[in-house]
Parts: structure tokens; sequence; C-alpha cells
């Protein structure tokens, strides 16, 4: 699907419903990927991920960030990309609410993360709303990079986010693995779907430019995963990104308080 076609067809959203995921091959423009790599080897490069990390992991001596993912334009755009935004609209319904972004430079020896998911609920209990993660490949998968695996229809347990971990990036029964996609491509899971990233086994070939953005359906309180996730929020709403299209993209009612992960 090209990220002109707007309307999902019918097997689409039983897809996303029965299977947890969809893809969509090539689904950024070109110029965006561009100005996307060059925001995130700055990003990188800049020491900007570490210092986010740092402020995660300490906030009481860290403060906030000096600057965050979707204040750099690229990123911004990326955040309320106008397919993207149709397109949950159709999984989650018209209403729903921006969680978090990550972008990185995944080097090749990289290690790879075992199976495990992303649903944020505290104690894990119910799978009524919807979470979604887009996970945007700026260059694509191929044998140069780490692969990710998915576990299809493992959104619809109740389990615990490191339930499967035990397992490493070992291959599963069922699972789809995705070793070639072409630059630009987006994945998006169900933030409840079982997934690992595989590396290399060589721990050689090229980086992964990597950036996940999540995304939440209102009419439930979601636990931020950010300490500073009013800051991040409030600055939303400060740049517009949302639109009036997306009113509640940045809205603080929809989250609980922060605590930080045991």
């Amino acid at each position: 699907m090209s990220a002109a076609q707007l309307v999902l067809p019918e097997s689409d959203l039983r897809n996303f419903a029965e299977l947890g995921f969809l893809v969509f091959p090539s689904f950024l423009p070109d110029d965006l990927v561009s100005q996307l790599r060059l925001e995130t080897d700055k990003w990188v490069d800049a020491g900007l991920r570490a210092q986010s990390i740092a402020c995660a992991v300490d906030p009481e001596a860290n403060g906030v960030p000096d600057l965050l993912e979707f204040e750099m334009d690229a990123h911004g755009e990326l955040l309320a990309y106008p397919p993207l935004m149709d397109v949950l609209a159709q999984l989650m319904g018209p209403s729903f609410v921006f969680h978090h972004m990550h972008s990185d430079r995944q080097a090749p020896d990289l290690p790879g993360k075992a199976w495990h998911h992303d649903y944020e609920q505290s104690p894990q209990g119910e799978r009524k709303f919807a979470m979604v993660h887009a996970l945007h490949y700026l260059d694509g998968l191929d044998k140069e990079t780490s692969a990710l695996a998915v576990l299809p229809g493992s959104h619809r347990e109740v389990a615990e986010k490191l339930s499967r971990a035990h397992l490493a990036e070992n291959v599963l029964p069922g699972e789809v693995a995705f070793g070639e996609l072409p630059p630009g491509s987006t994945v998006l899971l169900h933030s409840a779907l079982f997934h690992t990233r595989r590396a290399r086994p060589d721990g050689v070939g090229k980086n992964r430019y990597f950036l996940d953005v999540s995304y939440c359906q209102t009419g439930t309180h979601w636990p931020p995963v950010k300490p500073y996730w009013r800051h991040m929020l409030r600055r939303g709403r400060e740049l517009g990104l949302g639109g009036d299209k997306w009113a509640e993209l940045f809205s603080e009612e929809h989250f609980l308080e922060y605590r930080p992960s045991s």
C-alpha cells in the first residue's frame, strides 16, 4: 500500500484485528526519509539521544532534555504525517493521543532484543483499548541489517511484556520475519504484539536507521513512559503538530501519573 492510498480495505482492517500488524512498503516519501536520516545523525552524534535517556533514567538529576525528537522539523512532520494519521484513525477511531517517539541509528553489532511487547498497562489486565506502534525503517531492511520478527495473533493474549523474554531471539512456530523491506517502509504493530529484533549473527553490516512512534486510543488512562511527559505533550501543542484535525493528539487528560518502572 502506498502513502497515497488512505482508505484501508476491509481485509487490512480484518488482518490488523486478527494478526496484529500491517506492513506499508515505501510508505514515506524520499525527501522526508532523507531529512529524517540527517536529523537522526544529529540526534545520535550530538549526544541528544544519550541525554534523553539520562533524563528518563534520572529526572531529578537531569531534568528535561534540551531537545525532543519531534522538535526537529522532519521528526515533527513524521509524528503527524497525514497518511499515517488517516490510517491510525481507521485502526483506532478518530480520537487518539501521542505516547512517545524514539529515534536511533542502530549499529550493525547492536545486540538483538528478546521477544517482548510494548503495550503500556500495569498490571496487564485487558486489551479493550488499542495502542499502536509505528516502526519506520528509513533505509528499509535487508541482509546487512538486523531483522524484525512478529508473532501473529499474540496481541490478543493478556501477558506481561517480558513473558517470552526467556526465548531470546529464537525462531518461534508461526512467526513472520521481515528481512527485506524497501527504504521508507513502515510496519504498524498493535503494541501488545510480541516481536523481536533479531541481530545479524556476525555483527557486521550497516547501520539501521529506525524510528518508532506510538499512539493510544482515547477512552482510558495510559501510563506514560517518560517522566517529562507533560513537557513533551506541551511542546507538541505549542508546535501545533496535531493541527485542528487531531485535537487530542497532545492532550494530557488521557494519562495517569508517571511511575518509574520497577
